[in-house]
């Protein structure tokens, strides 16, 4: 029994020293600039508060980083989608949907933010969805 317990116990001091060096190598929200998946927040009035790497890179055409601090809505194209987004913040409701462009499908995750009960904005993921993707069904 007493075998286990030491080889137990070395196998949690690797793991701590792994997530201590992981701690010092990575910041608590760096992952949100290494994944591919575009994240951005906007406040209640739907004024751009972040944007990762990836969402930087993908309206750099429009702005990128510099888009932080300007209104989400007027990034939107005027019509229907712009229509969409307002709605969407006068809603305060999580939406989910997919597009394809440039025949690029894309799943768009949007959830409301609440702080103590009080709306306080959107965050919006756009995940790439893979031409094929595996589906399981799990009971």
């Amino acid at each position: 029994m007493s075998c286990w317990r030491d080889v137990l116990a070395g196998v949690s001091q690797v793991i701590q020293s792994q997530n201590i060096k992981m701690k010092k190598e990575l910041g608590p929200t760096d992952w949100l600039d290494q994944i591919e998946v575009i994240i951005s927040s906007c406040d209640e009035h739907g004024i751009t508060t972040f944007m990762n790497r990836r969402g930087s890179e993908i309206f750099a055409r429009v702005g990128g980083y510099q888009l932080i601090g300007k209104s989400m809505i007027d990034c939107h194209p005027e019509g229907s989608v712009q229509d969409r987004f307002v709605k969407l913040m006068e809603s305060q409701k999580f939406n989910c949907y997919t597009i394809e462009r440039k025949g690029k499908r894309m799943l768009i995750y949007q959830t409301p933010l609440f702080k103590d009960g009080t709306f306080v904005g959107y965050n919006e993921m756009i995940l790439p969805i893979p031409e094929t993707m595996p589906h399981f069904v799990r009971s």
